[in-house]
């Protein structure tokens, strides 16, 4: 009886070798409950029976761009903040550099938010599916608290920029300055949150690129708002020491960033990120956001450190989906991140 057993075995290799299938009573081969094997040397190449692992990321370009402007925004309402918190009465007065700058930073918050809402409400193809993501609030889910702090920051953002521009005006009495100065506080709290957790939302995936950075990626995607917010603060015209020493850090720490993720490679799992357009998108941009912006401000050149910067952030965002799409469709990242 093991003899005819291992005779049938034999011959169903064979079978199975000859022609990449089996048949006969008792044999189940396509559609069975196990995929086959990978191949020598290609490990996990086919996926099962050739069909990606996991399911790569479907987002267009919305998104990404959603996630430059959010952040850019959500790090506008954080600089808000701070000045404010630096030199208050100055900053109420509305008065000289600092008080512009306040207020150009709010409105900047402000239709930063409006543009957001419109580029994920595109990307959900209709604005009821964005209402429906409010009907619910569950504070595990990034995609969840994402809709609700993008909609609670505009709000805040919103207030504080018209209460500033009808202060400025001296259109409210000084009494309206502690509402003001909440509105403010919420923004900048709120912003915050809005520039980090998108890196947390694609960090909390199955995809194999993002989830093995997933502890770098929200510090990594918030300090490019937060430099991309100062650049374009110093391209309107806001020339302020403070700002400057925000690039400088921004960029010093973006460039530690790109350092970090070449020095902890994790093989297979995250080769998308340097390897084909993807990590081709991604050099770019951190040498762009990173040494490329981090050298301008050294030697003073202010406005082209401010674009530089501006440009690695937007072109990093498009670089990491790429890297996603790349990585989802790469069985052998997907096999190669379960195993750590």
């Amino acid at each position: 009886m093991t003899g005819s057993r291992e005779d049938r075995l034999d011959s169903l290799r064979e079978e199975a070798r000859r022609t990449g299938a089996v048949s006969g009573a008792g044999v189940r081969a396509a559609g069975g409950p196990m995929p086959p094997g990978p191949a020598d040397g290609d490990e996990g190449s086919r996926g099962y029976y050739g069909r990606p692992v996991v399911k790569p990321p479907v987002w267009t370009w919305e998104i990404p761009l959603y996630f430059f402007v959010g952040g850019l925004a959500g790090m506008a309402g954080v600089i808000a903040l701070g000045a404010t918190a630096v030199d208050l009465d100055s900053t109420l007065e509305a008065a000289g550099s600092r008080g512009g700058m306040v207020r150009a930073a709010l409105w900047i918050a402000a239709l930063g938010a409006l543009a957001s809402a419109v580029l994920l409400t595109m990307d959900l193809g209709r604005p009821a599916r964005f209402l429906n993501m409010l009907r619910v609030f569950k504070p595990r889910s990034p995609m969840s608290m994402g809709a609700w702090v993008l909609t609670a920051f505009g709000g805040t953002a919103s207030v504080a920029a018209i209460l500033f521009w009808l202060m400025d005006r001296g259109a409210l009495p000084s009494e309206v300055e502690l509402v003001l100065f909440l509105a403010i506080l919420a923004t900048g709290v709120l912003g915050a949150g809005l520039a980090t957790y998108t890196g947390v939302l694609i960090g909390a995936t199955t995809i194999p690129a993002w989830f093995t950075h997933r502890r770098g990626l929200p510090l990594h995607f918030g300090v490019a708002g937060l430099g991309a917010a100062a650049g374009l603060l110093e391209m309107l015209g806001f020339r302020l020491g403070a700002l400057n020493a925000i690039g400088i850090l921004a960029s010093a720490v973006e460039t530690a960033f790109g350092a970090w993720v070449e020095i902890r490679r994790h093989g297979a799992a995250d080769r998308a990120l340097r390897q084909g357009a993807p990590g081709m998108l991604l050099r770019v941009s951190g040498l762009l956001a990173g040494p490329g912006s981090l050298f301008l401000r050294l030697l003073g050149w202010i406005p082209w450190a401010a674009a530089a910067f501006l440009a690695g952030a937007l072109v990093s965002r498009y670089g990491w989906l790429a890297a996603g799409r790349a990585s989802g469709l790469d069985p052998a990242a997907t096999f190669a991140a379960q195993r750590r």
